[in-house]
């Protein structure tokens, strides 16, 4: 989750590009950085931190003679705000990216899959980097491919990328000429009146122009200070019109959206494509090789400790079934604001995982710390490079769903899980634990989830919406789930308190009998998570126990299992995949349900009462 933006026209662009910068600081903020045509050279700012610290860089690099002064201003050039995924957050590793003779500019959001294997090849040719990241790759492979056409170069380019990305290119030989090309990750063209601007979201734009342009997957674009020009992979023409953006600069923020929480549920197949992307290059296995932990220490392991708290707690709830399923290790989860104080009994045979989607949780980082005193190796599972989290670990596995404004956690959830799959996935790997036929059934499996969550949100967000218009009066609901299902019962019950206020208790279904079958009448909506799993049927009986007394029962079902439909009130399908993978999409209608509760009570979902992003207290 990157922010692009790139100009070409008749204005001094310096200042254009940094105020659309501005506008999506929201998508990254761990560096940034500006480059610009002028005077037949690139001239590059790059800076570590917010934007703040990229304007006073490039003030500073003005005053100290970076810009000729008898020549005209620039008015190309390419900016980019940072949410890093590969390589640590530097002056370095900022975009925009160079190719060996500073040349070839380019800015990229997204993930290049094959990445090391071309950086090998580039090397062996003579090409030297000056970076970590994936994305420089990128503007070598337009200086190998160049010949004086800047969009045959980015097209031929294009075509040996693999990945979820989007990029911009610029040549310091074609001032007023930028070229985009998109794969899976978005990009979009705004049209002014003698000149055009590329970006990653239309709000960098929108304060210069409304007239906008959507680029789509395995297109190329070329924009100039008349125009665009688009064409497809193979480089046959395209023709779209511009459409008349009606939203305002507030909305534009949040993509059109109402608020940042619906924005960020509809991103979560961008968060987990970003999260499994390279770390299953292929469909035999899982490459965790940033991972700095003994593949034999991981073999020989008694067993894992997983602390976190709040929705990163459901998260490792998740991990903890399909890692014992997969992997056959013993795994104990641990509210970490407990663990601390338990003196607990841990050693050097033992891995601690500790989840923090901030990676500056105070409880989860002390729980860490205890355990690395005892001898335990401790791998943090974060979205943030350079937390107190990813110092205080051994190793560390980020998830890569880009900054989360709404407090309520969406994407960060689902990056958690998939994240864990990959570490079960990887585990049972070395351990022999799974054939290989099953094992790359579930690896193909958990490629398909991002497309999976897609059809899942487009087909259950109505239905939802109906539920809620149905219950939001109600002054108590109670959420059942079992084995897999049950933390996303545990996490849909949190959702609904955190943003609609109204107090919700979640259980074990098999628990049911022993206390909260009492709370039951016929006022009691009762949401049930019944995916298809080993335990479906004992499920089942539960929804019909609760039938029984009256209660109102509203069923999270895998599409096409008419047996939830025969039992439950209402049933909201979901994406049919393999059970243990089922949480990631089974989460989604449990999400829009409080969402729309919350939106019909009036409340405000984005920053709900009491309520901080990161709690670093305990």
């Amino acid at each position: 989750m990157c922010g692009i933006v790139g100009y070409v026209g008749g204005r001094p662009c310096r200042d254009l590009l940094v105020a659309g910068l501005e506008k999506l600081e929201y998508r990254g903020y761990d560096s940034a950085g500006i480059s610009v045509i002028e005077d037949g050279r690139i001239d590059s700012v790059r800076a570590v931190g917010n934007l703040a610290n990229l304007r006073a860089a490039v003030a500073e690099h003005d005053e100290n003679g970076g810009v000729a002064v008898a020549a005209p201003p620039a008015t190309t050039g390419v900016a980019h705000t940072r949410w890093a995924t590969h390589g640590r957050v530097t002056e370095e590793n900022a975009h925009p990216h160079g190719d060996c003779s500073d040349r070839v500019h380019i800015v990229l959001n997204g993930i290049v899959e094959n990445h090391a294997e071309l950086r090998r090849e580039l090397a062996a040719e003579g090409h030297h980097f000056s970076s970590e990241t994936d994305a420089e790759i990128v503007a070598h492979l337009i200086e190998r491919n160049y010949d004086g056409d800047l969009t045959a170069a980015v097209r031929a380019s294009f075509a040996e990328l693999r990945g979820h990305y989007a990029f911009v290119a610029m040549h310091a030989e074609e001032p007023g000429r930028l070229v985009g090309a998109r794969k899976e990750c978005p990009l979009v063209a705004g049209v002014g009146e003698g000149e055009t601007f590329l970006a990653s979201a239309i709000p960098a734009f929108l304060a210069e122009t409304r007239d906008a342009v959507a680029i789509e997957n395995d297109e190329v674009v070329t924009i100039d200070a008349g125009g665009i020009e688009i064409t497809d992979a193979a480089g046959a023409p395209v023709r779209r019109d511009a459409e008349e953006i009606s939203w305002d600069e507030s909305a534009a923020e949040k993509g059109g959206y109402e608020t940042f929480m619906l924005k960020e549920i509809h991103e979560q197949a961008d968060a987990v494509a970003e999260t499994i992307a390279d770390r299953l290059p292929n469909d035999d296995g899982v490459d965790l090789s940033e991972v700095e932990l003994d593949d034999a220490f991981l073999c020989d392991l008694k067993r894992i400790v997983i602390v976190a708290c709040g929705t990163s707690y459901h998260a490792g709830l998740v991990g903890r079934y399909a890692i014992e399923e997969w992997a056959r290790v013993p795994v104990e989860m641990d509210v970490a604001s407990e663990y601390r104080y338990r003196n607990p009994v841990i050693g050097p045979e033992d891995l601690v995982i500790g989840i923090t989607q901030s990676g500056e949780t105070a409880d989860t980082l002390a729980a860490m710390r205890l355990a690395r005193e005892n001898g335990a190796k401790v791998l943090a599972i974060t979205n943030v490079m350079g937390s107190q989290a990813t110092r205080d670990a051994d190793t560390v596995l980020y998830t890569r769903a880009g900054p989360e404004v709404s407090v309520a956690a969406t994407k960060t959830f689902v990056a958690q899980i998939a994240t864990m799959y990959l570490l079960g996935l990887r585990l049972a790997e070395l351990r022999g634990t799974l054939n290989a036929d099953r094992l790359s059934e579930l690896v193909i499996e958990l490629k398909a989830i991002p497309s999976k969550i897609e059809a899942t949100l487009a087909s259950c967000e109505e239905v939802t919406q109906g539920v809620a218009t149905a219950q939001f009066e109600h002054g108590f609901f109670l959420y059942l789930g079992r084995h897999i299902g049950l933390p996303v019962c545990l996490e849909g019950a949190l959702k609904l308190k955190e943003i609609s206020y109204i107090p919700t208790d979640a259980y074990a279904a098999g628990e049911m009998k022993h206390g909260p079958i009492a709370l039951l009448d016929e006022s009691t909506p009762v949401v049930c998570v019944a995916t298809e799993s080993p335990v479906l049927d004992k499920v089942l009986s539960n929804v019909e126990e609760v039938r029984a007394r009256g209660a109102d029962t509203i069923a999270i079902a895998t599409e096409g299992c008419e047996r939830v439909g025969d039992v439950a009130d209402q049933t909201i399908e979901v994406a049919r995949t393999d059970w243990i993978l089922q949480p990631i999409v089974a989460i989604l209608p449990l999400q829009l349900l409080a969402y729309d509760i919350a939106r019909a009570r009036g409340l405000n979902v984005d920053q709900p009462r009491n309520l901080a992003k990161t709690v670093t207290v305990e």
